[in-house]
């Protein structure tokens, strides 16, 4: 990655000369080298945000087998990160909206890079679920700055799009994971993965010194020159010597902003849509894709056996993600979300019916899919839409806070659900959850496709069902 995001041209063709207007200026820009590198960036610790989030499906299955860990144990483990998940999610809102989005990059990126390399060398279980709790904060903290802040930079034409992109590097941490998992894990053990994932974790930490404050929190939070500066060498690069788009009319300023505006309407409703996605979307990862190691291990299959399956399964994860990036701008979010929603019940309805060797993983496979085009709209594009830049962390943290902690519980409720009834009792908790998501959706679901998120931030009833 050649060159800073510092490092840009100093003056732009056609910069708004009429005050800092930072989300018109933002959104009529093309795509340039300026976005593809915030991309790398954002995406890089994204990546790594993911492949430690999906270690749990790659290594608990050996940790059980091995002899090292109990299912008890395990499901503590998966609690135990989604704790220091919805911590890390509500801290990283309060913190990003009141002192800026850069103050939590380094931070989360540190935090969980350097936890995950002492898991490698944890002694025993007990020690290994601790150092968990702490990687899970920096975890939180990263998806909820990550997506938001990309949001912030990104044209609203295309938003959908990149922010989709974002998604894909994300799960594809899910394969990754799973086949370094079956590769490495019967050879070298399962500290080998904590390991890889710190090491690239602390790397990108290094990297990502040169990523710029967002210029839209800064308008917002009166630091207008800082502002104008940052958005005209944006603008310098995009227009690469040729003319810009105009720039929209300048929008009122926003007020000021207090986390109690979540509680009014129109935001009030929002929140209640986000947190209901959230908590089904999480449910759905965490409850069941996170599980499958285990299960399968739980069943007889060998460590090999049952990697083998979960890997190929896991390719529906980026498969999905993509198709919820190319798909999302051209049908729009609410569509989007309630189509991927039904096909995750036909499949979560079928799947437990299906033994035949060939044909589970392939069923899984089919499962997988929609189920991540939900999780590439509902992350990373759909709920930082919904809010406006002075509240947006805060919004996507609490929304984020409450699918995390509800996911405290999953494994409590998974357990005992696949102890008495098998896979197919997990699924229809999935599917049922499935069914309150798309409700939701109906009844409270927005539209933004298209729209600036300044014009999000001033909605009109219109903007429900277009």
């Amino acid at each position: 990655m050649s060159g800073t995001i510092q490092g840009l041209r100093p003056k732009a063709t056609g910069v708004n000369k009429g005050g800092v207007n930072a989300g018109p200026r933002l959104d009529r820009l093309p795509i340039s080298r300026f976005h593809k590198r915030l991309f790398a960036l954002i995406g890089l610790g994204m990546f790594f945000d993911g492949f430690d989030i999906y270690i749990a499906a790659t290594i608990l299955g050996a940790t059980f087998r091995s002899g090292f860990s109990t299912l008890g144990e395990n499901a503590a483990f998966v609690s135990s990160t989604f704790l220091g998940m919805t911590l890390g999610s509500l801290l990283t809102g309060f913190i990003g909206d009141r002192y800026g989005r850069r103050v939590t990059y380094q931070f989360n990126l540190m935090l969980f890079g350097g936890a995950s390399i002492l898991s490698a060398f944890a002694p025993n279980m007990t020690v290994l679920i601790v150092l968990r709790f702490f990687m899970g904060v920096g975890l939180g903290a990263e998806n909820v700055v990550g997506y938001s802040t990309m949001t912030e930079f990104v044209p609203a034409a295309v938003r959908g799009r990149w922010l989709g992109y974002v998604a894909v590097l994300v799960v594809t941490g899910l394969p990754v994971s799973a086949l370094l998992g079956w590769l490495l894990v019967p050879y070298l053990g399962w500290r080998m993965m904590f390991a890889l994932g710190g090491i690239g974790g602390l790397l990108v930490w290094w990297a990502r010194k040169s990523m710029p404050e967002s210029p839209r929190w800064l308008e917002s939070a009166g630091r207008t020159e800082e502002a104008e500066a940052l958005v005209s060498r944006i603008e310098a690069e995009a227009a690469e010597g040729r003319p810009l788009a105009p720039v929209a009319p300048t929008l009122p300023a926003a007020p000021a902003r207090s986390v109690g505006v979540l509680l009014q309407a129109p935001l009030l409703s929002r929140m209640v849509l986000g947190i209901i996605c959230l908590i089904v979307v999480n449910t759905l990862i965490y409850g069941f894709i996170t599980w499958l190691p285990t299960f399968f291990a739980k069943q007889g299959l060998s460590i090999a056996t049952s990697f083998g399956y979960s890997l190929i399964m896991a390719v529906g994860a980026p498969i999905g993600s993509l198709i919820g990036a190319l798909v999302v701008d051209r049908l729009g979010r609410r569509v989007s979300i309630i189509s991927a929603g039904l096909v995750s019940i036909v499949f979560g309805c079928i799947y437990p019916f299906v033994s035949d060797p060939i044909l589970l993983p392939l069923t899984g496979l089919a499962l997988t899919i929609p189920i991540y085009v939900l999780v590439a709209v509902l992350f990373g594009v759909y709920i930082p839409e919904l809010f406006p830049t002075e509240v947006r962390l805060r919004a996507s943290g609490i929304c984020n806070t409450f699918g995390r902690g509800a996911t405290v519980l999953t494994p409590f409720i998974v357990v005992p659900l696949f102890t008495a009834y098998g896979v197919g009792g997990v699924l229809a908790l999935m599917v049922g959850l499935l069914v309150l998501m798309i409700v939701t959706v109906l009844a409270l679901g927005v539209e933004p496709n298209g729209r600036s998120l300044e014009q999000m931030a001033e909605t009109t009833p219109a903007m429900r069902h277009s």
